[in-house]
């Protein structure tokens, strides 16, 4: 009765208790998932158009490579800034990037988005690593304080996140449909420029919110130091000793795979052909809702290991049939079956992604507590580094070979999972 009581109350962060002197764990993840709903309902709709809108010499798609390549890079070197900085600092620091990209969208040239790609990659790789340093920190101290296991708290936590998170793509891309309504070119240059003046809205709102997060207490939660570059070299690559992550990259590297198939493939190989530039906003919106969806309910189902292992097996199965079915079946229709295929595709990777945003998360502040940092920076370096492959390779390879190099890394990535869960379970390293 008592595991069960503990489970319920892990499952409901609205209930917490209040720290001395500070808003309540709950709240503080409640604020930074508000935080990024506003920052990235305008970023992720604007990268969703970059491969559509700025077509003049793929400057669209080179400046997303940009970012992605950055990011690869910066990553590596992000762990140190944000534990010397703090995680609420790296936060506020970090957001700058996605303003001055914006900017850069009112006036696409390749003197202003590939300089602001370049900063872009640097703050997003601040701003990530900071932000599962600070949910991860807030869930564990959610459930220290409260006498709480810690996987089904993570989980919760996670679920909450990445299920504001996704709705990004629902509110960024309905904004995008209204404001580009006109026609299958995208709309006239002055709705572009209304459509990022207001996304640049949304990010100042945002970055208030970040402001106005507690300070978390990094002695309380270890976070280290470092007396010498050997020394911070040796915190960032530790993970990579560790046989759990090197089971866990091939994972990390596909939800970036999967992640960049939509953006840079989907939407302009599958959606723009049937639906036009002016669809794509609708689609990702169905895209991002059942992401919305299956990241909440992914989030309250998570206890440990062994169901994070179902749960990632939904999300493998489910995408799995969408990339045979395009590789065997798909060939664009006219007519309403036609427009409703492109949706349902969309509906359908979003679960997936929903699956693997939380889970990934979850598992990495569960089994890598002690150097979170640096374990979430591992993340963004494999997650980036596939996107900016999937960038780069998608103007000159087929849509068959991308779709048979996305089934590839799929089976790869979910027979190490498979192969992770059972190290795990045998050396019992996961506590209760």
């Amino acid at each position: 009765m008592d595991a069960h009581h503990d489970e319920e109350a892990a499952a409901s962060p609205l209930i917490a208790a209040k720290p001395a002197g500070g808003r309540s764990h709950a709240a503080d993840a409640h604020v930074l998932s508000a935080a990024f709903l506003f920052v990235f309902s305008a970023y992720s709709a604007a990268q969703n158009l970059q491969t559509s809108v700025n077509t003049e010499g793929g400057l669209g798609t080179v400046s997303m490579g940009i970012v992605y390549t950055s990011l690869t890079i910066f990553s590596v070197a992000a762990s140190p800034v944000v534990t010397r900085v703090g995680p609420k600092r790296a936060l506020v620091v970090g957001s700058s990037g996605y303003v001055i990209f914006i900017l850069a969208n009112l006036v696409p040239t390749w003197y202003t988005m590939v300089p602001a790609s370049l900063y872009l990659g640097f703050t997003a790789s601040i701003i990530w690593v900071g932000q599962g340093t600070y949910l991860t920190s807030a869930a564990l101290s959610h459930a220290r304080e409260n006498n709480l296991p810690e996987g089904p708290t993570l989980g919760s936590f996670n679920g909450e996140f990445w299920g504001m998170f996704a709705s990004t793509q629902v509110i960024g891309n309905l904004i995008s449909l209204a404001l580009l309504r006109n026609g299958k070119d995208g709309g006239s240059v002055t709705g572009k420029n209304l459509l990022f003046a207001v996304f640049l809205g949304f990010m100042i709102v945002g970055i208030v919110l970040m402001c106005l997060l507690s300070k978390r207490d990094e002695k309380r939660d270890n976070a280290p130091t470092h007396s010498s570059f050997g020394a911070m070299l040796k915190y960032i690559v530790a993970p990579l000793k560790d046989r759990r992550m090197l089971l866990t990259i091939p994972l990390i590297a596909y939800s970036g795979l999967q992640q960049a198939f939509v953006w840079a493939v989907f939407t302009k190989s599958i959606v723009t052909p049937v639906l036009g530039i002016s669809g794509v906003g609708g689609a990702m919106a169905i895209y991002g809702a059942a992401d919305v969806v299956c990241s909440l309910v992914a989030g309250r189902l998570t206890s440990g290991l062994r169901s994070a292992a179902f749960i990632v097996s939904v999300g493998a199965i489910l995408q799995a049939v969408v990339l045979f079915w395009l590789l065997l079946f798909y060939s664009p229709t006219a007519g309403l079956l036609g427009a409703a295929i492109p949706l349902f595709i969309g509906a359908l990777w979003g679960v997936g992604d929903g699956v693997l945003n939380t889970q990934l998360s979850a598992l990495l502040g569960l089994l890598f507590e002690d150097v979170k940092e640096a374990a979430f920076a591992q993340l963004k370096v494999w997650q980036s580094g596939a996107i900016a492959v999937i960038f780069f390779l998608s103007p000159s390879i087929t849509l068959q070979a991308m779709l048979i190099l996305m089934t590839t890394g799929l089976f790869i990535s979910f027979g190490s999972f498979l192969f992770l869960t059972l190290v795990v379970e045998k050396s019992s390293t996961v506590r209760p």
